[in-house]
């Protein structure tokens, strides 16, 4: 009826339409879905990730209440195993007040984590508005559901998100010898149920909004959502501290054309279908740190594999292997560390990512004052491991 239509609004309504869209139709997430996630493959890559958050909890003085709000928590694997490193650890966890905060918009996702993680005892949450649903987990952590991250408390928070970026619509751009065009998806008058990519025949509201002057592509995919959710992280972190960790495949401003589809753990032409296959675009990292704007100090992209052995996962895979007498673990144990580690596999194109206060890294003047105190801890993962 209005002609072709940006691509961040075909990917809005081919993943989260009420009706027909992917997420809250089926979300298809494992081993018999279109797509299988790191969490899925190993509980070691969740422990990690729970000892990175207690390892900056320690770092900024152990608070006394620190919330874990996960964006997008896909089946709540990932949860879970962070929830086990902090039952684990309990004991050093003993004067703090713990909370989980999860995001979800898929009403089928939010029913397949309140199972997992509370063993489905939750309830519908009518008087708060903010959350619409709350339950205990296993381990007696309060945890609560939202649709937006505005509606999460402030305070003291751990951000994660996992897989979460690269969901989100993208406009896609294209330079013409007449400046910036942007890529539109819309009907091919050939064949009446098929969709096609045209170029907008002059520039759009994106095109001046979101280019950035210095772009030296040709072709460029940008997520204003993925801006204005990292904005909003900056800020919260930089006026009440705590930490975000960013893992999602992506690149540091250097990839263009990265849309692409997932069905059936096969790749899935985007245009065919809509509502039936996964659709995602590389994340760019660059353009996250550019919408910052300087609020918190950001880490990384560094490879998942770099990140994962600066953690120590080798040390916790051969404790893993020495408790387990059965071949049928170890076999499953050395394979899903492969799948984790190995430059071909996730090894490489998954990237980790963090954002910090300014004060957690150390300031370039202290140096010179030999009074400041004690050197400030490293952040975990993001460097190499010293084991004393």
């Amino acid at each position: 009826a209005t002609g072709p239509v940006t691509v961040a609004e075909y990917m809005r309504e081919a993943l989260t339409n009420p009706g027909q869209g992917y997420y809250t139709r089926r979300g298809g997430i494992g081993e018999g879905g279109d797509f299988v996630t790191s969490p899925e493959i190993s509980q070691v890559f969740g422990e990690l990730i729970g000892i990175w958050y207690i390892s900056e909890w320690i770092a900024t003085g152990k608070p006394k209440a620190f919330q874990l709000v996960e964006l997008g928590p896909g089946r709540g694997t990932l949860t879970d195993d962070i929830l086990r490193v902090f039952n684990q650890l309990a004991s050093l966890l003993s004067k703090c007040d713990v909370s989980i905060h999860l995001v979800e918009v898929s009403p089928k996702l939010s029913e397949i984590q309140a199972l997992m993680l509370t063993g489905g005892k939750v309830q519908s949450n009518a008087e708060d508005k903010s959350a619409y649903m709350k339950g205990i987990s296993k381990t007696g952590i309060p945890i609560f559901w939202y649709r937006d991250i505005q509606d999460v408390p402030p305070g003291y928070s751990f951000y994660l998100a996992h897989e979460f970026f690269d969901a989100l619509p993208i406009h896609k751009f294209q330079r013409t010898e007449k400046g910036w065009r942007e890529v539109l998806v819309d009907i091919d008058p050939e064949v009446p149920d098929q969709l096609r990519f045209v170029l907008s025949p002059s520039s759009t509201p994106a095109t001046q909004n979101f280019i950035q002057p210095e772009e030296t592509r040709d072709h460029v995919e940008v997520c204003p959502e993925a801006g204005v959710i990292i904005q909003r992280l900056a800020c919260r972190i930089e006026k009440y501290g705590g930490a975000a960790l960013v893992a999602d495949y992506g690149h540091d401003g250097t990839k263009t054309d990265t849309f692409r589809g997932f069905r059936n753990h096969k790749l899935h032409d985007v245009l065919r279908a809509p509502g039936t296959a996964d659709l995602t675009a590389d994340v760019d990292f660059s353009y996250l740190r550019k919408m910052t704007q300087g609020r918190t100090a950001t880490l990384g992209p560094i490879k998942q594999w770099e990140f994962l052995k600066n953690m120590g996962i080798d040390l916790r895979l051969q404790v893993l292997l020495q408790n387990s007498r059965d071949p049928a673990t170890h076999e499953q144990l050395l394979h899903s560390y492969d799948m984790l580690m190995n430059p071909k596999k996730m090894g490489d194109c998954f990237n980790f990512f963090a954002l910090l206060p300014h004060h957690r890294l150390a300031h370039p003047d202290k140096k010179h004052k030999p009074e400041s105190k004690s050197p400030l801890p490293p952040v975990a993962g993001f460097g190499e491991l010293l084991l004393k």
